[in-house]
């Protein structure tokens, strides 16, 4: 005589839960499993429906529609098991983590970051630990907090005093606004840059196109060719792309290149211009200020390269360099 089933309500809370479980792309196989059962069983099919529907065994079924009726969400994990008991004791397990927290440096190691077999090493040369420990069990140590010292950020501290000012400026341009007021419909925004010294290569063979069965190929060896440098302007309103390959950088390709691009009649006829650039040698300092503002009458000129400000007397072209 089969087993009665156990009666099995969800509210609302655990119903996202368990349907979030089932959705999710890192959900383990059998969390997924576990969840399908509870809702199968939450609306009132029984068992044996449960278990054909899914596959599994009716003894699967009942367990874990039993499980939550029980104890809910947490009777769905796995209970804890019997096992040989751990071998490496809490203090080492402390100093492991305490010696990965540490750069390399403070302990006289000449690395960059640590790795597991280096970490090991340190632990036996500093006599951390009475027994040495493997490289493995370091790893899994760490995973339990988790740290991992062999991964790594950067940042740039900014050294100018003015750089929040200065950067406010940008920012509000690709906002669209200048010194708190709306731009116009007819503004236009340009920020240029380059990429200098780009290898040009050629390869010994021509490439073979694709076929059925068979991929894109390219050879493996190419001959070198110089270097190009590649220049290019965005219009940050409609995100078109202005470039040029000058065999190098400089004030003269990129006010070519600014120039073709003042010359299209949609910056040609607008009435404001705003053009950013970095402080890149091919267009830092006045010489870049200058020559744009001589060149195009319309462009909004004002220099953030770390010098102070400069207008032009009529105050009408300002050109944001940052």
């Amino acid at each position: 005589m089969p087993l009665p089933a156990v009666l099995v309500t969800v509210t609302a809370a655990e119903r996202k839960a368990l349907k979030k479980r089932i959705r999710g792309t890192r959900t383990a196989w059998r969390d997924r499993l576990r969840a399908q059962i509870v809702l199968a069983a939450a609306m009132g099919r029984s068992t044996a429906r449960i278990a054909r529907d899914l596959r599994i065994s009716q003894d699967t079924a009942r367990k874990w529609r039993g499980r939550f009726a029980d104890r809910g969400l947490e009777g769905l994990s796995d209970l804890p098991r019997p096992g040989r008991p751990r071998q490496i004791s809490a203090e080492v397990r402390a100093a492991v983590v305490a010696l990965a927290c540490q750069l390399p440096a403070a302990t006289g190691v000449p690395l960059a970051h640590w790795t597991g077999p280096e970490l090991a090493a340190e632990l036996t040369a500093q006599n951390l630990v009475s027994s040495p420990v493997s490289a493995s069990s370091v790893l899994r140590i760490l995973a339990e907090h988790p740290v991992k010292p062999w991964q790594y950020q950067s940042w740039i501290y900014p050294r100018d005093p003015d750089f929040a000012a200065k950067a406010k400026v940008i920012l509000d341009l690709y906002q669209g606004f200048y010194q708190g007021e709306p731009l116009g419909p007819g503004d236009r925004i340009l920020s240029f840059d380059a990429k200098p010294q780009i290898n040009a290569r050629r390869r010994l063979h021509p490439t073979l196109p694709a076929a059925r069965g068979r991929p894109v190929r390219y050879e493996h060896e190419y001959k070198r060719k110089g270097s190009l440098a590649l220049l290019a302007g965005l219009d940050v309103r409609t995100g078109q792309v202005f470039a040029s390959t000058p065999l190098t950088t400089g004030i003269k390709p990129f006010m070519d290149l600014a120039g073709q691009v003042m010359a299209r009649p949609e910056y040609k006829d607008a009435p404001r211009v705003f053009v950013i650039v970095d402080n890149g040698s091919d267009h830092r300092g006045q010489a870049a200020v200058h020559e744009t503002i001589r060149n195009f009458a319309n462009v909004e000129s004002e220099q953030h390269v770390g010098a102070p400000p400069q207008q032009r007397r009529n105050n009408r072209s300002r050109q944001n360099i940052s």
